[in-house]
């Protein structure tokens, strides 16, 4: 099967040789996305709450280039460097899920590196 990567305008340079995301039918991956900005600074040190929703963004942006929506994500991979953390990454993954939540797991797991709080990877089904 045929994919096509799908890379937004303004997306944090890639740490590793990947897409951010990539299309295949009516599926949309998103690779693990960490709290970058265009140019690949950490936005949010120490901070889980602006670390998550620049993530989130960050995703919400791919879906969108691929001609979809947040509400088109079926499910997320959530990684957490510290489950302390858990209760405020959940307050702002709330204000963009809401009541149509997508399926998701969320784990404790050493991420690329510690300045990061929040790793979230994302599958969406548009169409």
């Amino acid at each position: 099967m045929a994919h096509e990567a799908v890379v937004p305008a303004g997306s944090a340079p890639p740490l590793a040789p990947y897409s951010p995301g990539v299309k295949a039918k009516n599926t949309v991956y998103v690779s693990g996305v960490l709290a970058m900005d265009r140019d690949g600074n950490i936005v949010g040190s120490g901070d889980i709450k602006v670390q998550t929703r620049q993530v989130i963004e960050s995703i919400k942006s791919v879906v969108e280039a691929a001609g979809g929506s947040v509400s088109d994500i079926a499910f997320n991979q959530i990684f957490l460097s510290d489950l302390a953390n858990y209760d405020a990454m959940n307050e702002v993954y709330a204000e963009y899920f809401g009541d149509n939540s997508p399926a998701r797991y969320c784990i404790k797991a050493e991420l690329v590196k510690p300045e990061f709080l929040v790793e979230i990877t994302s599958t969406a089904h548009i169409g």
